[in-house]
């Protein structure tokens, strides 16, 4: 199973901030949607980085109160980790094991942006897949006895 299955069954809306966009705002999105991650877009579009809610726990510890005047491009990870529609979740799952991501901008080969998912996505498509399997084998059983 393909990323673009998951895809086409959750949606490609993706949420996204402004780079502007002050942590209290960034985070009143990220509790509007009930999501843990948002990506961090320019005008036009283009994706500079992500901020989840760890980069606002982070940027709480070091900088206290202050941490709230702090703009989306201030907390954001700008090194994303990304995959494509065409990416088996088998190899997602390991990306984000490997580099400790909850979250992955998934974009198409000419670089425009297909959707995200994030590791609960992954996880749902893999217990289904699971299932799946599990009831073709109790047919298969069933049928030649």
């Amino acid at each position: 199973m393909t990323i673009a299955r998951i895809l086409n069954a959750k949606g490609s809306q993706v949420v996204s901030v402004n780079p502007v966009d002050d942590a209290v705002s960034v985070a009143r999105t990220l509790a509007q949607h009930r999501i843990g991650a948002v990506l961090v877009r320019d005008p036009a579009g283009q994706v500079l980085g992500i901020v989840s809610e760890r980069d606002i726990v982070r940027a709480l510890a070091s900088q206290g109160g202050t941490s709230s005047a702090l703009q989306a491009q201030q907390l954001m990870t700008r090194l994303l980790y990304t995959i494509t529609p065409t990416t088996p979740i088998g190899e997602a799952l390991a990306l984000m094991t490997d580099r400790r991501v909850r979250h992955l901008p998934v974009l198409e080969d000419g670089g425009g942006l297909a959707g995200m998912i994030s590791i609960g996505d992954l996880v749902k498509a893999r217990i289904a897949e699971a299932e799946q399997e599990a009831q073709e084998l109790r047919e298969f059983v069933t049928s030649t006895v």
